[in-house]
């Protein structure tokens, strides 16, 4: 909330300065680009500060919460640097939002502010600031499609849209799953406390998977060099953090649990054994293979995938609403998204 309130008034100039010196305003198409990416960089920053809070570092870069350290120790599980990696997460997407909101402005274009959004409870636990949220973490269903996707060398789903890929964890993809303590009275159980963790290092991964498309797809749209240049440069970012998260998730220690909020068994299998194992699910496999790209008459080759342009921020918008990271917001929030979803899927390039 202060990074948002403190880009005020130095937009404000930013914008009479641009005006000034006679800078067009933004191709309409591009601004609605960079908005969609705007916001859902606040969205990603509003998960990554409750994570951080309870698991990560708390310093002068990133001071709200004060940690928790039961879940800080089981998150720790899967990598003893996972608080630095939390912390350095959070930052990043903090940055992208604030440089992309004071780049709008600078071009007299409107920036994004999702504030009168900030209406849902998050940890009561220990560590936790108590502030309103605007994503909701105990409630998540996870499609971990994306571990066998990108370790499949023959499917794309940008070629065979149709094909199922397996789940790396099919507990996670029904029913709803914190990967926070609620309460400081998820603490208190070890097996439950660990599959809290894992279900948290599975959705920063899966988080993370959906950056690393969404920029590529939305940069086919972009008409200013610059813009795409700004696309093609955080886009990357989000490519590095997923390969991190990808990578810590395969250590999950293997634990069963029974959560008795949401009502479920969660279990976090051996990947590498039967009925799992093989290239479909092996952990150390952290590099995508190679696959189909543009046709499956051209060689195989290592790509981010998806990267379909087409209906690429409403596809956004539908992977995090069916993920239940917005279960409790308004029907005002789901319009909001929604428009500046249309109104970026509706970008297209111009000029030669």
């Amino acid at each position: 909330m202060a990074a948002g309130a403190a880009l005020l008034a130095p937009g404000a100039a930013l914008m009479a300065a641009g005006k000034a010196k006679g800078r067009p305003n933004l191709d309409k198409g591009d601004a609605a680009l960079l908005r969609f990416a705007a916001a859902a960089e606040i969205l990603e920053t509003d998960f990554w500060v409750q994570y951080n809070e309870l698991a990560g570092i708390q310093d002068s870069e990133e001071p709200s919460g004060t940690g928790n350290q039961p879940y800080h120790d089981a998150v720790a599980q899967l990598d003893e640097d996972m608080d630095q990696y939390i912390h350095d997460n959070t930052e990043d997407e903090r940055t992208h939002f604030t440089f992309l909101n004071a780049y709008l402005v600078s071009k007299g274009a409107q920036p994004v502010d999702l504030e009168q959004f900030r209406t849902l409870p998050g940890s009561t636990a220990t560590g936790s600031s108590g502030a309103l949220r605007l994503t909701n973490l105990t409630k998540l269903t996870l499609d971990t499609s994306w571990w066998t996707r990108y370790r499949s060398r023959t499917e794309n789903p940008d070629l065979n849209p149709s094909f199922v890929f397996p789940q790396a964890i099919p507990d996670l993809s029904h029913g709803q799953h914190t990967a926070i303590p609620r309460t400081n009275t998820d603490t208190g159980d070890p097996n439950l406390l660990q599959v809290i963790a894992n279900t948290a290092g599975f959705h920063f991964a899966t988080i993370e998977q959906g950056g690393n498309s969404l920029y590529p797809s939305m940069a086919q749209r972009a008409t200013s060099v610059e813009v795409l240049r700004i696309l093609i440069s955080i886009g990357p970012t989000e490519t590095m953090h997923f390969q991190t998260w990808q990578d810590k998730a395969g250590n999950a220690p293997q634990v069963t649990a029974f959560d008795p909020v949401n009502n479920n068994t969660t279990t976090f299998p051996d990947l590498n054994a039967p009925p799992f194992g093989g290239e479909d699910f092996q952990t150390n496999l952290i590099m995508p293979e190679p696959c189909p790209f543009i046709s499956s008459t051209l060689p195989v080759c290592s790509i981010i995938r998806p990267t379909e342009t087409n209906g690429i921020a409403m596809g956004v918008v539908d992977f995090l609403t069916n993920m239940g990271l917005f279960i409790g917001q308004s029907p005002a929030f789901f319009n909001f998204l929604n428009q500046l979803a249309q109104d970026a899927d509706a970008a297209k390039r111009t000029g030669p």
